[in-house]
């Protein structure tokens, strides 16, 4: 983060357009039956070739009709979990097929013990990478009283691991992926305390790494902690790159939506900061964008791309993060300062001094809604999911909604001479 905020203006006039926050809540239409859809592929064409990422993509449908997905987690046999944060659900697709070819839709267990309250519910979900042996998933979900992290065996009651982590109506967090090293991550919301982000006694407003029973593993920057990185408003996405680099998707308040590269101990500012701004003192955002065309929630890194998902804007973007690790390299070493950003172009900046020289290619504007989750395939193909039945998109709900896709990048090739 790094704009000041109490220096831009903008903050007020956007502060009136969308509320307290960069996506304000209405009342959920009512939730529908899960259901399947035929695997036709909607090609998009190439993006911008000048953009990031430099590639097409094209979509086909999973699954239909469910309500607010929120999780995804893949499990050994190529099925996936997905949780409905409303109905507190987990649902299984696949592996088996419908009379039609389609993947099948299973509900498997409700989480009793969590409460859906406008953000929060049943969010977050990720496998055991010892699934096959263990049976165990662990869940985020909220309750009357705190958000917290579980253990669960999908014939059992959850177990918490963490617990007192702030809810609010608002900035749930919820996001548990398992990192490379084989640690379980976690991305906190700030729960509208926003003193909360720069508190390292306070887990809200952080990215959390710990064992699978809840504990600070080793390496830890703050001894004794869970905490990996702080100063975040609302981080929902994150993923890593083939380098080991981690990628977090952070929504912001009124001003900018976020793309961070993590570094352990890092502060990225919230609430004094808000962007890029440059200032020492925070890490500054790889990209960021207006609420307008972003309200960034997911992440996914694949090659040298990261999908990053948008709720308000209702698109993706592609953004090019080759140079990233190099840079991130030389940035911790002290050998390259954290200054530079692209201009202001579209509702999005850039840093080329953090390694993203091309400006973010957008893909899917307003053709599927409001999209959260980017979760990669064991197929190479990412599975995004969309939320429409949250009532947040102003078009309402299609007849297909809530919907998960899966979303293939292919290179674009060159033009030949002429």
């Amino acid at each position: 983060m790094g704009t000041p905020l109490r220096t831009v203006a903008l903050v007020l006039v956007l502060g009136i357009l969308g509320g307290c926050t960069s996506d304000a809540p209405a009342k959920p239409p009512p939730s529908t039956t899960p259901g399947v859809v035929d695997p036709t592929d909607f090609s998009l064409g190439p993006v911008n070739p000048s953009a990031s990422g430099d590639a097409a993509v094209s979509v086909s449908t999973v699954a239909r009709h469910l309500d607010i997905p929120w999780g995804l987690t893949f499990l050994p046999d190529g099925s996936a979990l997905v949780t409905e944060r409303r109905t507190l659900r987990i649902l299984r697709i696949g592996p088996g097929r419908a009379a039609n070819g389609s993947l099948t839709v299973t509900p498997v267990t409700k989480i009793s013990e969590a409460t859906a309250d406008n953000e929060g519910g049943l969010l977050g979900i990720a496998a055991s990478p010892r699934f096959a042996l263990d049976q165990t998933v662990y869940i985020y979900y909220t309750t009357d009283i705190d958000n917290r992290i579980a253990k669960l065996k999908l014939n059992e009651r959850p177990r918490p691991i963490v617990t007192g982590i702030p809810r609010g109506g608002i900035h749930d967090g919820g996001r548990l992926a398992f990192g490379p090293d084989g640690y379980l991550y976690a991305t906190t919301g700030e729960a509208s305390l926003t003193d909360a982000a720069q508190d390292l006694n306070n887990l809200g407003g952080k990215v959390l790494r710990m064992t699978v029973d809840g504990k600070p593993p080793p390496g830890n920057p703050f001894r004794g902690s869970l905490v990996w990185s702080y100063g975040h408003r609302n981080p929902e996405g994150m993923d890593w790159d083939a380098d080991g680099n981690m990628y977090v998707a952070e929504i912001g308040q009124a001003v900018w939506d976020e793309l961070n590269v993590i570094r352990p101990g890092g502060n990225y500012g919230w609430p004094r900061v808000e962007g890029i701004g440059n200032n020492p003192k925070y890490i500054d955002p790889v990209v960021a964008w207006h609420p307008e065309v972003g309200v960034s929630a997911g992440v996914a890194v694949v090659g040298g791309t990261a999908i990053v998902t948008c709720l308000r804007g209702q698109r993706i973007y592609l953004v090019g993060v080759e140079g990233v690790g190099k840079q991130e390299a030389e940035q911790q070493a002290g050998s390259r300062p954290s200054e530079g950003a692209g201009p202001d172009t579209l509702g999005v900046r850039w840093r080329p001094s953090a390694g993203v020289t091309k400006q973010p290619a957008e893909a899917l504007t307003m053709k599927y809604g409001r999209l959260r989750t980017a979760i990669k395939a064991p197929d190479g193909s990412v599975w995004l999911t969309t939320s429409n039945r949250d009532g947040r998109n102003p078009n309402g709900p299609t007849v297909e909604d809530d919907r998960i896709l899966r979303l293939m990048l292919r290179p674009v090739a060159a033009p030949g001479p002429r």
